[in-house]
């Protein structure tokens, strides 16, 4: 049940839909960054996923795998995304990552979502093209 929950997660991530990601959030929803920074509440979660649907237009997630024990959830894959969505000749402003993601799972709904990869390399893109 709690793995479903994530796997729909997903998906409304992979389709972009912003008000179906909340949906699917408690209230008191926390979002922690690979740095360890932290958002908390579902309205500033719908700004940051904004946010980053327009840096990353064609974002997405590709599970390999995913784990369940009790409400938590461990799902481990890539992530990947070109930003602004521009295009060149070499793709040098998409990456693909391998990323990781623990969930906890409260009545059906994502109460934690904490994203583990190495950010380097669309951090890097992004400061090339400012």
């Amino acid at each position: 049940m709690n793995r479903h929950a994530v796997l729909e997660f997903i998906q409304a991530i992979n389709d972009h839909d912003v008000e179906k990601i909340a949906s699917l959030m408690t209230d008191d929803h926390t979002f922690i960054d690979a740095h360890g920074n932290q958002v908390v509440g579902k309205t500033d979660m719908k700004a940051g996923w904004n946010g980053y649907f327009h840096m990353f237009p064609d974002y997405r997630i590709e599970l390999a795998r995913i784990y369940e024990e009790e409400n938590n959830v461990a799902a481990f894959g890539w992530a990947e995304g070109t930003y602004l969505n521009r295009k060149t000749q070499n793709n040098e402003n998409h990456w693909r990552l391998p990323a990781a993601w623990m969930a906890v799972v409260s009545e059906n709904k994502i109460k934690l979502w904490q994203v583990y990869a190495d950010t380097k390399i669309p951090f890097e893109i992004i400061q090339r093209n400012k």
